[in-house]
């Protein structure tokens, strides 16, 4: 009977020690571990000065690691490998694009593309690449200080950064800088190639924070708008800076105006004066994410929860526009955790991030849920571009192409995968 009651009693004495310690105590029996792989951002120091005297280089093709930001221009994709450069696909056939070569650009974060010249951060700096012979690139012009928020000290030209690094831990949860390094530089450029006199412009994803619009390219960074004169698309001059407050996310701009996502509310700017343009309203929510796209009467914005997000909410927001100075919110629909989203027509795509990637019908707005169209649950998706060619879809294994010439029933074309998926 006593040899009965020692596990009795070595039970009931675990059970109180872990009571009163909770999560300090090691376990009284064996356990199965579990361990989680990140990429995570960790804070670095670099002197802009020798970042400068550094050689951009065009490099020879090479594989995805950490795919960040997706645009397309004329038969050619461009995916940003985020802090490293960009890498160029030949995408005249989407159902086989082939890897054409690699711009190498420290801290570049976002790219947008006005008649053949491509702008691309540096950090601080503003690079601006001749593309005309996608094998044969040059950088044409560097604008000096232009994001110079990202300085830690003026006077010796430190910045503050934030390098990619995977890491692994015990928990699922990892704290810190996740993903991107998007709380300097994230991104979205949005709609189909537009042409401002003889300008043609490259369409980017719904999480820029870079566009083109009026001969103008706009920038946002955490807290300001910043506003370049494009008109000579070889040599930009920056204008001003607008400041927004804190929390700026993306921009998007429609039929000159500017849509910009910031995690708490949807800011509207009339850009009819392209070099000074003027708020409109503001849409404020609960803390979140905030990516949107528009059409004529509706603006779509998702809000997402995490770490990076301030623990907001999972879901869809349908905004009335038709008086932009008062959007009025039409439905807020449940989500998983929206990310990225692209309209096409009637037909609206929305990446779930890890969940996987939806599409919807949403001629009636007041009926979303009830004309999902597909739930495709092993395509992680944070970004997409409805193109002329296809549905590009950006996730954290990779690129993968869809055509989507019948909305309700997606056909994958090809996928460009990383070479190293990690949880993101």
């Amino acid at each position: 009977m006593k040899t009965m009651q020692k596990p009795h009693i070595r039970w009931s004495l675990c059970y109180s020690l872990a009571i009163m310690f909770f999560l300090t105590l090691p376990s009284c029996h064996d356990e199965v571990k579990s361990s989680y792989t990140f990429r995570t951002m960790v804070p670095v120091f670099l002197d802009m000065n020798a970042v400068r005297e550094a050689d951009i280089i065009i490099e020879p093709a090479k594989p995805l690691d950490s795919p960040g930001k997706i645009y397309i221009f004329e038969d050619f994709l461009f995916i940003n490998e985020p802090q490293k450069g960009i890498h160029i696909l030949d995408n005249t056939d989407p159902s086989s694009p082939s890897n054409v070569n690699f711009i190498n650009i420290p801290g570049n974060v976002d790219l947008a593309i006005n008649s053949n010249f491509l702008y691309a951060d540096s950090y601080v700096d503003l690079l601006v690449f001749d593309i005309s012979n996608i094998r044969n690139i040059n950088l044409v012009e560097r604008v000096e200080d232009v994001f110079e928020h990202m300085y830690s000290d003026m006077s010796r030209s430190t910045i503050l950064t934030f390098k990619d690094t995977v890491m692994t831990s015990d928990s699922e949860f990892m704290w810190g800088w996740q993903g991107r390094p998007g709380m300097w530089m994230a991104m979205d450029a949005a709609a189909s190639t537009r042409n401002s006199a003889s300008q043609s412009y490259g369409q980017g994803g719904s999480m820029a924070r870079f566009t083109l619009q009026s001969s103008h390219l706009y920038a946002v960074d955490d807290y300001s708008l910043r506003v370049f004169d494009v008109l000579e698309a070889d040599n930009p001059k920056h204008l001003k800076n607008i400041n927004l407050g804190w929390g700026i996310e993306t921009i998007f701009p429609f039929q000159e105006k500017l849509f910009i996502g910031s995690t708490t509310g949807m800011f509207i700017y009339d850009a009819s004066n392209p070099s000074d343009p003027q708020r409109m309203s503001v849409y404020e929510h609960i803390t979140a994410c905030d990516p949107v796209v528009v059409n004529e009467e509706f603006a779509f914005v998702t809000l997402r929860s995490g770490p990076m997000c301030r623990f907001g909410v999972d879901e869809l927001h349908v905004l009335d526009i038709q008086n932009l100075y008062a959007p009025k919110l039409v439905k807020a629909y449940p989500m998983l955790n929206p990310h990225g989203l692209s309209l096409f027509e009637n037909y609206l795509y929305l990446a779930e991030g890890k969940h996987g990637l939806k599409s919807f019908n949403v001629s009636d707005v007041r009926a979303i849920d009830a004309n999902q169209l597909e739930f495709l649950k092993n395509m992680k998706s944070v970004d997409i571009i409805a193109g002329p060619k296809s549905l590009i879809v950006i996730g954290a294994d990779g690129v993968c192409q869809f055509d989507y010439s019948n909305p309700a029933q997606l056909n994958k074309l090809s996928c460009v995968q990383v070479k190293n998926p990690v949880i993101v």
